[in-house]
């Protein structure tokens, strides 16, 4: 096995790793950011307001973004499988 393509599927694997996290952290880090603008605003300063709205808007990121979630990750894996006869004998 060739250490450039080791390198080649790490890196495809991290890429795909930001690209599966994107959805929610960015949720997360939009909400986050509204909540604290509000809370600054309002004077209203509750850990459990900060938490509950990321939590929540992260689930509805989960649920709109999972079907394109999995589907990456399968196709990946596919070709991961695919790669490796390559790896393998060459």
């Amino acid at each position: 096995m060739d250490t450039n393509a080791v390198l080649d599927i790490a890196l495809d694997a991290l890429v795909l790793a930001a690209k599966l996290a994107a959805p929610v952290l960015v949720t997360a880090l939009v909400v986050g950011f509204v909540v604290s603008l509000v809370q600054s605003v309002t004077q209203i300063q509750e850990v459990t307001l900060s938490f509950v709205p990321k939590a929540v808007a992260a689930g509805a990121a989960l649920l709109l973004a999972g079907h394109w979630m999995i589907t990456e990750l399968v196709t990946f894996t596919h070709e991961l499988y695919g790669r490796i006869p390559a790896l393998v004998g060459g």
